[in-house]
């Protein structure tokens, strides 16, 4: 268009008005540059509209081709998985760019509830086989794989002040005890313990799961609790951990499954095979579990 109004105004207004034309002829020039000035409005429309049709093209973000699917994932897991499972799901994350993993931990039995009562989630992951078997019974899970285990031990204050020497103290009315409930896999396997020892405990409080239980100890709110061997190492300086013989006849193997009601089951797999998977299997051995029981 912009050449087209150049060469108009090129022609002067004399040399126009010594042009002779008959009316047809007036006519015919008419309808030519009606033509053409039709013809500069399409082609100028068709300029605009192939800019705007390129620009509203998203672009493809660099390695895009090696997300999954970019898809998030919940996962359900018992408390005493909390660090170890914070840290695979940062690798995993990394591996599998464009996939992100939220955790909810709490205590076993409680999310397995939460599971049959149709809690949106994409895995399991659970203490004890007993706490699984409610998901399993309830068809709410694929079949699960073990994938770690866990021991008890007695949790006391850095340096033990309270002077805990053993088992035996957990009965002793002079104590300050916790311990998990009983319907929980933590209270379950100390319930094992104690009458493996024949020794009747008599617990200040009953806590929902284990990090409850140890963060008594913690802040010196009681003298013992009997937590696992990897709460007492994930806690660091702050509370020290004491075995006891018994603790071997109460060991607690971690089942793991896909969950059926998972709207994303190929990342939640892909996440219960990177838990069993060596890089997985490295970090829970580094948090303290040992390998699960055949």
């Amino acid at each position: 268009m912009s050449t087209s109004l150049i060469r108009e105004a090129d022609v002067s207004p004399h040399k126009a008005t010594n042009v002779t034309q008959s009316p047809r002829s007036r006519r015919r020039f008419s309808a030519l540059g009606h033509k053409r000035v039709l013809l500069g409005l399409a082609v100028v429309l068709a300029v605009h509209l192939s800019a705007c049709g390129t620009a509203s093209q998203p672009a493809t973000p660099a390695g895009a081709g090696n997300s999954p699917g970019g898809a998030a994932i919940t996962v359900l897991a018992a408390a005493s998985l909390t660090e170890a499972f914070s840290q695979i799901g940062k690798d995993f994350e990394a591996k599998n760019p464009g996939t992100t993993v939220t955790f909810s931990f709490g205590s076993s039995a409680t999310l397995a509830t939460q599971v049959v009562q149709g809690a949106p989630a994409d895995v399991f992951a659970a203490a004890s086989p007993a706490t699984m078997k409610i998901v399993s019974d309830a068809s709410a899970a694929e079949p699960p794989m073990n994938f770690a285990s866990n021991t008890l031990e007695i949790a006391v204050l850095n340096d033990n002040p309270h002077k805990i020497v053993g088992l035996q103290d957990f009965a002793d009315d002079g104590k300050r005890i916790a311990l998990c409930a009983p319907q929980v896999p933590c209270g379950a396997a100390a319930v094992k313990v104690f009458t493996a020892a024949k020794i009747t405990p008599k617990p200040d409080t009953l806590e929902q799961d284990v990090k409850a239980t140890l963060q008594k100890v913690a802040s010196d709110e009681v003298d013992a609790a009997l937590v696992y061997q990897t709460d007492i190492i994930a806690a660091g300086d702050q509370v020290d951990g004491i075995k006891f013989a018994e603790a071997q006849q109460a060991i607690n193997t971690y089942p793991i499954a896909v969950l059926k009601s998972s709207q994303n089951s190929a990342e939640a797999k892909a996440f219960v095979d990177y838990v069993l998977s060596l890089e997985g299997q490295a970090v829970l051995r580094k948090a303290g579990f040992a390998n699960p029981d055949p």
